[in-house]
């Protein structure tokens, strides 16, 4: 019974709130993903091992500041992806298309495909912004941008408006399939724990719960697109905007599965379930909150 123009403000604010909080690993998850890029298991040192030593290393390297670089940037990630994508969900919703079989799914992925592009600028920056630190620590490529307004400009300045928009083509998978099945799964469980009465109907109680099952599907199917992304949105480019590491989407999966093994593409897991597990469970449980509002 939300207006779609609703949605998007509300989609917009629930993603923003989430990713205040959760900001910090996702800074951890970038460079779990960054290092050894390319390189054989047990070839390249590592700075970062697990999620809880690469916090502390993080904090050594960078200032417990570290731990929110990429904030702006993120929250204009944030807000224009939930944004779009919770306005086309909610226009799926009231066109009826989610009551057929698979449309949930359905929704949910062209949702996340269109929030995706536009929020794709606002990921590419957050990117390099995140992977920046001090030579001892850094992995992957350092662009070295001042700040976001300066990586914007950057950017523009030397690629045009498309060089806003490189690597879009790993973000769309990526966002694409975690959309579709967070949307599926948390409206599914959701149902499911109020059928069961293990909670009553519209309680906080039956959000978290449709939100826990939903981030360990999410965190499962979303991974190997999440490392690709880092990749190509990191990856130094020639003059003409081409990626110095990777052609193409396939290209960085055949590349990653070659030289660092299928288990490459899991890369950070740790960092993207504990950063996806609570950013799901709080944008919707705001989400669903909000809209009853």
């Amino acid at each position: 019974g939300v207006p779609p123009a609703t949605d998007l403000v509300l989609g917009a604010t629930a993603g923003c709130l989430a990713c205040f909080f959760t900001n910090p690993l996702e800074v951890v998850k970038t460079r779990l993903q960054l290092q050894g890029e390319l390189q054989a298991p047990g070839t390249y040192p590592r700075p970062y091992r697990g999620v809880f030593r690469a916090v502390g290393a993080v904090c050594r390297a960078d200032g417990l500041r570290g731990l929110q670089k990429g904030l702006a940037a993120g929250l204009l990630y944030q807000g224009l992806m939930n944004g779009f994508r919770f306005y086309c969900y909610s226009l799926a919703e009231d066109a009826g298309w989610t009551r057929y079989p698979g449309g949930t799914v359905a929704a949910g992925a062209v949702a996340g495909a269109v929030g995706a592009f536009v929020g794709s600028p606002a990921y590419l920056v957050k990117t390099h912004l995140q992977a920046q630190t001090v030579s001892a620590m850094a992995v992957g490529y350092q662009h070295n941008h001042e700040n976001i307004a300066g990586a914007f400009k950057t950017i523009y300045r030397q690629h045009g408006v498309v060089g806003l928009w490189r690597g879009v083509t790993g973000a769309i998978p990526r966002v694409t399939v975690g959309s579709a099945v967070q949307l599926a799964t948390f409206a599914s469980a959701k149902d499911w724990v109020c059928e069961s009465q293990w909670f009553r109907k519209g309680s906080w109680a039956a959000v978290l719960a449709g939100g826990m099952v939903s981030s360990v599907a999410v965190a499962v199917a979303m991974t190997p697109f999440d490392t690709i992304s880092t990749r190509l949105y990191n990856q130094p480019v020639d003059a003409d905007g081409t990626g110095k590491l990777y052609r193409g989407f396939l290209d960085c999966i055949l590349q990653i599965s070659n030289k660092e093994g299928l288990l490459g593409l899991y890369k950070g897991i740790g960092a993207v379930y504990l950063r996806l597990g609570p950013h799901v469970v709080l944008s919707l449980f705001f989400w669903d909150k909000l809209r009853d509002l």
